[in-house]
């Protein structure tokens, strides 16, 4: 045989068989035998082995070992399935508007389509639907989804923006299913509770939790809310919480995130009273609108402000900032920094509660007010009117002094010239904390400075948190300095300064 190719025979033979040992030490160190060895040698690379294996067909447990988790099981699915086909989804489309600048720094206004989605829940046989009032708000067009997945047009019926509620009449043939109104007065902190509603246009969601607070109060002019952490997202609003009977004992309004552009479940939401939401129901579909009681009277918490101001030591209260002429208050010889101490024997300790109850009190009701008045208790009877749109104006107040004299407030706002609102609840929710501009009047110290729709979040570097708050920081800095107004506008913070009103006016 030719010696070179003696030699790559050789050669061959001496990687073959290293190949071979360092292939059979790799089987044996990971526990196989050599008959793997040849038998995956022997196996095309790439070709499937069907494995063999065994399914377990027993569970781990009986279902007599959790006999209560599947009773609680079926009956969650129950509620489930009784209180679905009541829930609706919302669909509307409005047009929004925007202010832009063109290429010449000319202000112009531009309309385009927007649309929305939310929540409702059937409460009549024949198609009343309530939902949030900010579901709906401005916009032109509202159709319904029922659970079957026909769709019906809505009309409006009223609304109640205050409580953030409003009725929505379906335009088709009944009977519809209807889902009771339960009494939200018995529901407990702990107890089980579910929300149904569309969120993120997703449909028909279910989630479950518990009712973690009650008493919630987001704003003076919101009444208590509940506080759940079943999962409220986006979409979620107008939809039901309902106990373990499948009644309304809320419907979801908000939730509270930290991220202003894209809000998402954080474990807290926040439910309407079914007691309050009843009220509202009634009330629109007698009369077309809210009916609430009215006193006429401007709150201001007793901040250390307003206690240094007025020389108040008491415990808890609410003052009295401003007094409607005409009003039931004026009428009972209310008087600005006054301070409201109980309402018919139930003690203030905030300017929301004493808000809540005078709208809760029938138009016709005469209350006991025991009133702090420059270190001396009162007793005063008010009768109680029905409250009007107009009477929400805060600019229609009597005149009144400051403590020691000094000029009266109301007058120095009109001299200011600027109108504001509360910030809305999903506004508030989403963060924002402040009073909204809403007029500016002619030739005031306003006008040129100040525009409808600014979001005034502090005055003189003092952080402002609603209306009240704003309106008193104002009158007390305008009627004797130079008022420095840190605003929001067009998603820009901006400082405005206002000069001081001139001596004599």
């Amino acid at each position: 045989m030719n010696p070179g190719l003696r030699r790559l025979l050789a050669l061959i033979s001496v990687f073959a068989v290293a190949f071979i040992s360092v292939w059979g030490l790799r089987v044996w160190r990971s526990g196989g035998s050599f008959r793997n060895l040849f038998h995956g040698l022997a196996t095309p690379s790439g070709q499937f082995r069907p494995e063999s294996f065994t399914l377990s067909d027993q569970p781990p447990l009986n279902l007599k070992d959790t006999e209560l988790l599947t009773r609680l099981n079926d009956e969650y699915a129950r509620v489930t399935e009784a209180v679905v086909p009541s829930v609706v989804s919302i669909d509307t489309v409005g047009v929004r508007t925007e202010r832009m600048l063109d290429g010449f720094g000319r202000s112009q206004i531009r309309s385009f389509s927007a649309q929305g989605q939310g929540s409702g829940v059937v409460v009549t046989k024949e198609g009343h639907v309530i939902t949030n009032h900010h579901v709906i708000a401005g916009q032109q067009k509202i159709q319904v989804t029922l659970h079957s997945g026909k769709t019906y047009p809505a009309t409006l019926i009223g609304e109640d923006s205050l409580l953030d509620i409003a009725v929505l009449k379906i335009e088709g043939d009944g009977p519809f299913v209807p889902l009771k109104l339960g009494d939200s007065s018995q529901v407990r902190v702990g107890q089980m509770v579910f929300a149904i509603g569309n969120p993120f246009g997703l449909g028909e969601t279910v989630t479950q939790g518990i009712i973690s607070a009650k008493d919630r109060s987001l704003s003076d002019n919101q009444r208590d809310l509940f506080q759940t952490d079943a999962a409220i997202n986006p979409g979620n609003s107008g939809g039901p919480l309902v106990n373990l009977h499948g009644e309304i004992i809320g419907i979801n309004a908000a939730i509270y995130s930290k991220d202003r552009e894209n809000p998402g479940f954080q474990g807290v939401g926040f439910s309407i009273p079914s007691n309050d939401v009843k009220d509202a129901l009634f009330q629109i579909r007698e009369r077309g609108r809210p009916l609430r009681g009215f006193l006429g009277v401007q709150m201001r918490a007793l901040d250390p402000t307003v206690r240094s101001a007025i020389n108040f030591d008491g415990e808890s209260g609410a003052a009295v900032l401003g007094i409607s002429p005409g009003s039931p208050a004026a009428a009972a010889g209310l008087q600005p920094w006054d301070v409201v101490l109980s309402f018919n024997g139930e003690t203030i300790h905030s300017t929301s509660q004493l808000i809540a109850l005078v709208q809760r009190s029938r138009a016709g009701q005469s209350v006991t007010l025991k009133i702090w008045r420059r270190g001396e208790t009162l007793e005063i009877k008010a009768t109680i009117a029905e409250s009007t749109p107009a009477d929400a104006d805060p600019s229609k107040t009597d005149d009144g002094k400051t403590p020691g004299g000094t000029r009266d407030p109301n007058q120095v706002l009109k001299r200011v010239g600027i109108a504001v609102r509360d910030l809305s609840l999903p506004e508030q929710i989403r963060g924002f904390r402040g009073a909204v501009v809403t007029h500016v009047t002619a030739k005031a110290l306003a006008d040129g400075r100040v525009e409808p729709g600014d979001l005034i979040l502090a005055v003189n570097q003092a952080q402002i948190a609603d209306v009240n708050e704003f309106l008193l920081h104002l009158a007390v800095s305008a009627a004797v300095q130079v008022t420095s107004l840190q605003i929001l506008r067009n998603g820009k913070q901006l400082r405005v300064e206002l000069p001081a009103l001139p001596k004599g006016e």
